[in-house]
């Protein structure tokens, strides 16, 4: 019966808002739970082989932030309490308001999770790498959710390369503001592709040998810090190969640079304010 309940709340709450004081919201999206097959096909143009073999993954229902975190989500949160460790309230060396907090560790954007959910009494977190995927792909099969090709058009990223015979574009050498484009996939979010890398919770692996089919994070090694962790999305200052869907990264998690920011998630809610 509390399934069925649940059910019936999701179909109806497609999205909700989290309130950062009377001026910042933070849209969340709901991303219905699913199947899908994790990494490239060995016929995607420029693949690696840590984006294989590809696999099934089931992905059960959860909430995602819409955009990256904005540096003004960030400020809020980083004046909440301090729960493990400081955290610098204007650290991005691109400033806007709304444009993506950027120059974040993985144990910042760890940090700032767990004072978001103190703050809200919901628990948010990185994505596990299954979950970012399933939700940047939407349902695609493509190297983008865009289809085979990106173009500076639909996204930031370094437009001096190319990729699959896609033409040349424009180099802002510089984040933008989150959903400049005004596009989403069909999920509903936004910046999936270019802008800031993201943080995933996961510990990285040279391939998928051995990785959970359940959506769950792929974390072997608890405690040792100086295990590298996952970004996926590409950036502004990267070519259109590292922004495909199946395209992952590796970073130590306490190292930060200009290119890597994150987004949320949360669990799918029983009930919402």
């Amino acid at each position: 019966m509390a399934d069925l309940i649940l059910r019936k709340e999701l179909k109806q709450v497609r999205y909700f808002t989290e309130k950062l004081g009377d001026q910042i919201d933070l849209d969340m999206i709901l991303v219905p739970g699913g199947d899908f097959m994790m990494g490239s096909p060995e016929d995607e143009p420029e693949r690696s082989d840590s984006e294989g073999p590809q696999h099934l993954v089931t992905v059960p229902t959860f909430f995602m932030g819409r955009c990256p975190v904005t540096q003004a989500q960030w400020r809020f949160v980083a004046e909440l309490t301090e729960i493990n460790q400081p955290l610098e309230p204007n650290p991005s060396e691109f400033k806007g308001d709304d444009c993506p907090v950027e120059s974040i560790s993985w144990y910042d954007a760890m940090e700032f999770c767990q004072r978001l959910s103190a703050h809200t009494t919901r628990e948010y977190r990185l994505p596990s790498e299954a979950e970012w995927e399933y939700a940047c792909r939407a349902g695609t099969t493509t190297p983008f959710y865009f289809g085979p090709i990106l173009t500076t058009e639909v996204a930031n990223y370094n437009g001096n390369y190319t990729y699959n015979d896609s033409p040349k574009g424009e180099y802002l050498k510089e984040p933008i503001p989150v959903d400049y484009f005004g596009i989403a996939n069909a999920f509903g979010l936004c910046d999936m592709h270019g802008n800031v890398d993201e943080w995933c919770q996961d510990q990285y692996h040279s391939n998928y040998e051995g990785a959970p089919i359940n959506g769950s994070a792929w974390i072997d090694k608890e405690g040792d810090e100086n295990v590298a962790r996952v970004l996926r999305g590409g950036s502004w200052d990267d070519n259109p190969r590292y922004c495909r869907s199946a395209f992952r990264f590796n970073y130590i998690p306490r190292e930060s640079d200009v290119f890597i920011g994150f987004r949320v998630v949360c669990r799918a809610p029983r009930a919402l304010p």
